[in-house]
């Protein structure tokens, strides 16, 4: 399978991350995408770089008053003098009623900053990018005939929304990748199988028609997004009926994360879409430090196993997936089944 990935993600290092009210070291850093290559190369994997597409592609996901932001706040932050290394909103207004948008860059931080999960450095903006460029070049690979092409993304970006940064993501890689793919399509799926929901590909989405958004992960009702990912969002609009969110109770294995798969399956059967694109989380694995769901090495390879077997075109979009012995072999065991 190719597989892509640009090693300047690692110019992305957040250091804020708060957990339960505590500072904690974050857990989405470099290393991660490093035991990510690591994994794939050991599997036999070369790794490509990506092309660069300039930013049409984003545009057609992303507002232009949220690029704007991302390129220009790390100035404006630091010419408030006495700021943090990085952009850490404090004040994060209900959008619903709020009546304007600031002028203050301390204001526009909260409103395009979803939690305290996505500090912005200087080197944010440009990372994100590449990573999209990642995307859209495994895309442009499945386009040109590879039954599968794999992204090594980083910073993530299933948690971003069209104007909005959050968990970790600022551009929204599969969702890049499903636009791009729904230019040469009528119909184009994204399936999420990270531990946590794909809130911001689903809201992207919500009113498509042409893109079906499925999202396999721990109940929101415990767990990361909270607000987002229930059974009953469905869409609306044009969009209604293809959003399918399947959460699972905290600690679950194999066997249902592989039922729910089932489930997906039979939705994506009746959509029938000419390309896939998989927002690839492996931080359902019982040994990532989020610990939400239980899949063994062997589930991960049943999981590749499944999604192989739906005989789609697929782009595999690196979400997910934290510091732990088993992440770079459970990325491989993923991949084997499409070899």
């Amino acid at each position: 399978m190719k597989a892509f990935y640009d090693p300047r993600h690692a110019d992305h290092h957040p250091q804020f991350f708060l957990v339960r009210g505590q500072l904690r070291n974050s857990t989405e850093v470099p290393a991660r995408a490093d035991q990510l290559r690591e994994g794939l190369e050991q599997a036999g994997h070369k790794l490509r770089p990506p092309r660069r597409f300039g930013l049409d592609p984003v545009r057609a996901v992303h507002t232009a008053e949220y690029l704007r932001f991302l390129e220009e706040a790390p100035a404006a932050w630091a010419a408030l003098g006495d700021a943090s290394a990085e952009i850490i909103s404090n004040v994060h207004p209900n959008r619903h009623e709020a009546g304007g948008y600031p002028d203050s860059i301390i204001g526009r931080a909260g409103w395009h900053m979803a939690d305290t999960a996505c500090p912005l450095g200087p080197e944010t903006y440009a990372a994100a990018l590449s990573a999209a460029d990642v995307a859209l070049t495994a895309a442009d690979a499945v386009l040109s005939g590879e039954r599968a092409a794999y992204a090594l993304c980083r910073p993530p970006g299933h948690h971003a929304y069209a104007d909005m940064a959050g968990g970790f993501c600022f551009v929204n890689n599969s969702a890049v990748a499903a636009q791009y793919l729904s230019r040469h399509s009528k119909r184009v799926a994204v399936l999420d199988v990270d531990l946590h929901h794909g809130n911001g590909t689903q809201g992207i989405f919500w009113q498509r028609g042409d893109v079906m958004t499925i999202s396999v992960h721990a109940d929101p009702a415990q767990f990361y997004p909270f607000f987002w990912g229930y059974a009953g969002e469905r869409g609306s609009g044009e969009g209604e009926g293809a959003n399918l969110n399947l959460p699972l109770a905290l600690g679950t294995g194999d066997e249902g994360f592989l039922t729910a798969l089932e489930v997906a399956a039979e939705a994506l059967h009746g959509f029938a879409p000419s390309y896939l694109v998989v927002a690839l989380g492996l931080d359902a694995s019982e040994d990532d430090p989020f610990g939400g769901l239980a899949i063994t090495t062997d589930g991960f390879a049943r999981i590749g196993a499944a999604i192989d077997g739906l005989g789609l075109p697929t782009v595999l979009v690196q979400e997910g997936g934290y510091l732990s012995p088993v992440l770079g072999r459970n990325l491989a065991a993923v991949l084997a089944a499409f070899a």
